[in-house]
């Protein structure tokens, strides 16, 4: 998905979703968020601190994403899951907050989704209270995400971690 879709645009903030690349295990994408007039009180970056409000309502200034997969399952960045070792198998889908950069009017998020979806309507959801935004939705088709991750090239063959 090479193109941006807007999910929320109002007289104060857009909210787009764009940069959808799959991968044999799974899939990210990017959130930009822009508000109009630079708003030195919010914190863009709340989505990096998932739990660090243990016990105490969500901000309003958190930007909320999710996503719902075609089987019914939802991964959402509010979502309280232990971290996994690395060489251990997650219990379920994950939505992984990665590298981000913001300022006091610019927020962009990327986010990994693990793993691939089911065939079917993937949809990416997000909701901003602190700028009144609504529930907004991208609905994507999931046989999309399955024919690029098929297509994905390896770059280098595997690597045997025994060895030095």
């Amino acid at each position: 998905m090479a193109e941006s879709h807007v999910l929320v645009h109002t007289d104060r903030v857009a909210v787009a979703i764009s940069g959808l690349l799959a991968y044999p295990a799974g899939f990210d994408f990017s959130v930009t968020a822009v508000l109009r007039t630079p708003d030195r009180r919010v914190d863009l970056m709340h989505h990096h601190r998932i739990g660090y409000w243990e016990g105490q309502p969500v901000p309003a200034d958190f930007l909320r994403v999710g996503v719902q997969f075609a089987d019914g399952s939802t991964v959402t960045n509010m979502d309280r899951r232990s971290l996994t070792p690395l060489d251990a198998e997650p219990p379920g889908r994950l939505l992984f907050p990665g590298n981000a950069e913001s300022d006091a009017r610019r927020h962009v998020a990327h986010y990994w989704v693990w793993p691939l979806p089911p065939t079917g309507p993937v949809t990416i959801v997000c909701e901003w209270p602190a700028y009144d935004t609504p529930e907004s939705r991208l609905e994507v088709d999931g046989q999309v995400i399955l024919d690029a991750a098929a297509r994905a090239v390896r770059l280098w063959p595997d690597i045997d971690e025994t060895t030095d």
